[in-house]
């Protein structure tokens, strides 16, 4: 015998679905940002460096 009436869990698991896409984006982001922060440092003191000698 099927149910009948509404699907039980099709609402709880969009926003589960879309909480976790935001987080994952969240993320990702961030990694990009840290990893561009650094290569500007890095680049930075590189820069540096040849100018000392």
């Amino acid at each position: 015998m099927s149910k009948k009436g509404k699907e039980k869990n099709t609402v709880n698991k969009a926003k589960h679905a879309k909480l976790m896409n935001r987080k994952k984006n969240k993320l990702r982001k961030e990694k990009e940002a840290r990893t561009e922060r650094l290569k500007a440092i890095i680049k930075k003191a590189n820069e540096q460096q040849q100018k000392l000698p």
